[in-house]
């Protein structure tokens, strides 16, 4: 099938468009982890419920946004991609909390890996040599990141649970990108019903955890000690809300779009520069070790 210089050029805006998002996104996202690390799950709790208000607010000022009806049975159908996506959000929350923000997008390394290995697996199909050449580079750069540096200060070097954060959130990023090309026909094949689906889906699952940890309680202290800086939490909540409405959004769109592996080359491709500006903003650390890690990822996503 042949594809016009208009189609290619929409699929480009949903990418660049995806790319600039997520680099919004995990700085805003740092900077507020920074202030109030005790507090993960309920920043991820607000986050998406600023998601889930908005797309009700664009459906009153925008006659094609339709919130889809409560349906028991397209519920049942989408907990498994509702489930994976919140379970990967919070792996994810958690490894930005804990490493260096220039170190994020190689501690997520194998994203791109995973994707191939899960797509091939669920659709029975063998990649071709130069994708396996392609994933295989990739891992290549990762296990480069990851390796120890005696360069580093203590505070600086990721720990083995971080690291294991990053991997989970890699391998559930690739199962929700699977699973988003099979669960959008429940939702008339609408990346805004499904986008809603999402996020309200994953409030209701991660409201239990959020209590559970007593981080309503935690808030409520900070709150009160005159040490904390509650502007930092309450700006980053809004901004990343509103930022990872339109990330979900434009992710959804560019997997409809394109294909979950070629979504995960397009989006592993922002990894220098937010290297760069990890550096520059919050003066991370950036070894040789670092530097050739990323080029090789970067390498092997070209």
């Amino acid at each position: 099938m042949s594809v016009s210089n208009s189609q290619r050029l929409q699929v480009a805006g949903v990418v660049a468009f995806y790319m600039a998002s997520a680099l919004i996104m995990v700085f805003v996202n740092k900077a507020v982890l920074n202030s109030t690390p005790d507090l993960p799950l309920l920043f991820l709790l607000l986050q998406l419920l600023i998601a889930v208000l908005l797309l009700h607010a664009s459906a009153i000022f925008h006659d094609k946004i339709v919130i889809p009806k409560l349906d028991l049975g397209i519920a049942k159908k989408l907990i498994p991609v509702v489930s994976v996506n919140i379970i990967g959000l919070v792996f994810n929350t958690l490894c930005l909390r804990d490493v260096e923000a220039s170190f994020f997008q190689i501690a997520r390394g194998l994203v791109l890996p995973l994707t191939i290995a899960v797509s091939s697996i669920y659709s029975s199909s063998t990649p071709s040599r130069m994708v396996l050449m392609a994933a295989g580079v990739v891992t290549l750069g990762f296990m480069l990141g990851v390796a120890p540096s005696s360069s580093l200060p203590v505070t600086a070097i990721p720990s083995t649970l971080s690291l294991f954060y990053g991997v989970l959130s890699s391998l559930f990023i690739a199962f929700h990108a699977v699973l988003i090309k099979n669960s959008l026909p429940h939702c008339n094949n609408s990346t805004i019903e499904l986008a809603w689906w999402t996020n309200a889906g994953s409030v209701i699952m991660v409201l239990p955890f959020v209590l559970l940890r007593g981080e309503p309680l935690k808030l409520y202290n900070l709150a009160r000690s005159d040490d904390w800086n509650g502007t930092v939490f309450l700006w980053g909540s809004m901004v990343t809300g509103i930022f990872g409405f339109l990330l979900c959004v434009a992710g959804l769109l560019s997997i409809k779009v394109t294909s979950p592996v070629t979504h995960m080359f397009s989006s592993a491709a922002r990894s220098v520069l937010q290297t760069a500006l990890g550096v520059w903003i919050f003066g991370d650390i950036l070894t040789t070790n670092r530097a050739a890690s990323i080029a090789v990822i970067l390498g092997g996503t070209m």
